[in-house]
């Protein structure tokens, strides 16, 4: 997710920056959440069902450990830290404010504004402590009114922070290119910063004046940011009655890879039944937030609805055009073809929504411990290298894992980095299923990756989305690939293999079908106010076509759009899942057929962060994102295991 600041289910874009993008830009964190539909957030996951399903596998899942911050919500050194960062900040403004331009050209311009990027660096590493204490505790205890209202009032302060901190880039902004060019060629420091001065350049014809940047900054926590926290503190609150039992969303999400066919149609009747009452709220929520988007576009000039998020993320429109374009054709091999094998492989004429991730036949529902789950992820790390499984192994040791199930607690997974001067924590909500371990591997990817680019500094350690799944879908892959060597078993290994065809077909079909609705969506409401009916029949007209004739959909699937958090903290995010995934399915590709020298690669682009874009890290393995060949080979990879699928059938 994307933003000025962001991570996991807690997102308030705006903060510290302009406009949906984030134009100083904070740490962002990367969410996966493997849920079977989609991505729920802030869903209670600690009643009955499921806190019996943990206790099953384990009665003592790690959680994490702040300190590294603060004592507790009500720790003191909170205000004292404030009330400097306060002073601090204001003496930045003073002395810089105004004055880019004439320090630009004195002779010893160059060295001076390296000092100030030095300056505001540290700035954001402070800054981003509290942001990052007060959403981490919110994350794990949204319903606790204190940590709810801590993390609103560390909201407000760090906006009204951030707000006297805008002029920075904006004046860099103002700077020819000519005279970037000679304060790089003449001071070694301010080079240093050039990757992070190019990204706010990328920004540059979208800029807005101080004042009105900073009135935008202002209005956030009334504006956008309450839309969004109203949206994910409502979803907190919603159960669903199943057979006769009040349940959270991801319990329920739960029951549809159950190995019960009439409680997975129970489940969505029962989701149904309650997206329908909510209709109204996520309508207007999502015109609303719409809207804000269609103003922001015009006053900043974005040529496309989805511009903001290609700035963000580094990537030229062409690109993701040329992606969504090479899965959309894809669909007739690879989610089409599948879902008609499923459907043959449980007797079944076509599947029903409920039944597509179904589990199959034979396959093993054992559950598998946290110690058992732990020993899978950091062998398969270490196979592919020691390095990479010595730097996984302190997130078990250390509190950095949030694993235990818990009322409150925000559903799915994510990994947040926090900054340079912290370390990464990743939260999960663990059941002892095997995509539980995936997730695992997964968010571990991210914290490696999070820990490996913390050495660009709080400026630059931030990777753009594009790249930022790499880490996470390729520890994934070496998991996988680790499990599936081991199974001799033919039953089990067709199993497998379509658990993971099956998140394939999540990350890559059904994201871009998210992008696609997304789209659709936005261009509407230029034309005006959409009903929950209209909306729904903006997601039913991608859904066919991402899934395939032997798919069917019950009435009221038409509601499924309502609860997707990523529509609504982040506009068009989850293109940048099926751009890692068919990303990693070639990276490793090439791992495979020259392992040579490969680690040593990959660490290397790792470390980069932010400080380089997609060309420059995908070079060294000879791939290139822009080429349309990229895409297709990356797809191949889904449609191989899919003719595997086949002949082991």
């Amino acid at each position: 997710m994307t933003g000025a600041f962001s991570f996991g289910a807690f997102s308030a874009p705006g903060l510290f920056g302009r406009g949906q993008t984030g134009h100083i830009r904070w740490s962002v964190s990367l969410i996966r959440q493997l849920s079977l539909v989609t991505f729920p957030v802030f869903s209670s996951s600690a009643s009955s069902t499921v806190s019996s399903s943990a206790s099953e596998t384990d009665r003592h899942l790690p959680e994490w450990d702040l300190s590294i911050f603060y004592a507790g919500p009500d720790d003191p050194q909170i205000a004292k830290d404030i009330e400097v960062l306060r002073a601090d900040v204001g003496d930045f403004s003073t002395r810089y404010r105004g004055q880019i331009g004439p320090l630009a050209r004195d002779d010893a311009g160059g060295e001076a504004l390296a000092e100030a990027l030095r300056a505001l660096e540290g700035l954001e590493d402070r800054m981003g402590r509290l942001a990052s204490y007060a959403g981490l505790l919110f994350a794990t205890s949204s319903m606790v009114a204190a940590h709810a209202k801590f993390y609103g009032d560390i909201q407000a302060v760090l906006t009204e922070l951030g707000s006297d901190l805008i002029f920075f880039s904006l004046e860099l902004n103002a700077l020819s290119d000519q005279e970037i060019e000679a304060l790089s060629g003449a001071s070694e420091g301010f080079r240093h910063y050039r990757p992070w001065i190019e990204d706010q350049r990328l920004h540059k014809t979208h800029d807005l004046s101080d004042e009105l940047e900073r009135f935008g900054q202002d209005k956030s926590l009334s504006g956008r940011s309450a839309w969004v926290r109203l949206f994910d503190e409502h979803m907190g609150r919603l159960r669903f009655d199943l057979d006769g039992e009040s349940r959270s969303l991801e319990e329920v999400l739960d029951k549809l890879s159950d190995p019960d066919r009439g409680l997975r149609e129970r489940a969505v009747r029962s989701l149904v039944s309650r997206f329908k009452q909510e209709q109204p709220l996520f309508a207007h929520i999502t015109n609303t937030l719409s809207k804000d988007l269609q103003t922001e576009r015009k006053w900043r000039g974005y040529e496309d609805v989805a511009t903001a998020r290609h700035i963000a993320n580094r990537v030229e429109a062409p690109v993701v055009d040329a992606l969504a374009r090479s899965v959309m054709a894809a669909h007739p091999k690879l989610s089409h073809r599948y879902y008609a094998l499923k459907a043959k492989w449980l007797g079944l004429p076509h599947l029903e929504v409920w039944d597509r991730n179904a589990p199959l036949p034979k396959e093993d529902a054992s559950l598998i411990s946290w110690d058992r789950a732990r020993e899978i992820v950091l062998g398969a790390y270490g196979d592919f290298t020691p390095e990479l499984a010595s730097i996984a192994a302190p997130f078990f040791e250390r509190g950095w894992i949030n694993a235990a199930p818990r009322e409150g607690k925000a559903g799915g997974a994510f990994s947040h980095p926090t900054v340079p001067s912290a370390n990464p924590f990743i939260l999960i909500n663990y059941m002892g299923r095997a995509r539980d371990v995936m997730t695992l591997a997964h968010e571990l990817g991210h914290g490696v990756h999070q820990v490996l680019a913390a050495g660009q500094g709080a400026l630059m350690a931030d990777t753009p989305l594009t790249l930022a799944e790499t880490a996470s879908v390729f520890g994934e892959m070496l998991t996988f690939k680790r499990l599936l060597a081991e199974t001799k078993d033919k039953a089990q290994r067709k199993a497998m293999l379509a658990q993971k065809v099956e998140d394939m077909l999540n990350t890559s079909v059904r994201q871009i079908a998210f992008y696609t609705f997304e789209r659709r969506l936005h261009e509407a409401r230029e034309k005006g106010e959409l009903s929950a009916t209209e909306i729904g029949e903006i997601w039913m007209s991608v859904q066919g076509d991402s899934l395939g004739p032997a798919v069917k959909f019950c009435e009221g699937y038409e509601t499924f759009w309502c609860y997707i958090p990523h529509f609504i903290h982040s506009p068009f995010y989850v293109y940048a899942y099926a751009f890692g995934d068919c990303l990693v399915n070639s990276l490793y590709a090439v791992y495979e057929q020259s392992p040579d020298g490969f680690q040593d690669r990959y660490f290397e682009m790792l470390k980069a962060g932010g400080s380089k874009r997609h060309k420059e890290l995908l070079a060294p393995f000879g791939l290139d994102a822009s080429d349309p060949a990229f895409w297709a080979k990356g797809l191949g990879v889904i449609d191989a295991m899919i003719d595997e699928l086949e002949t082991l059938s």
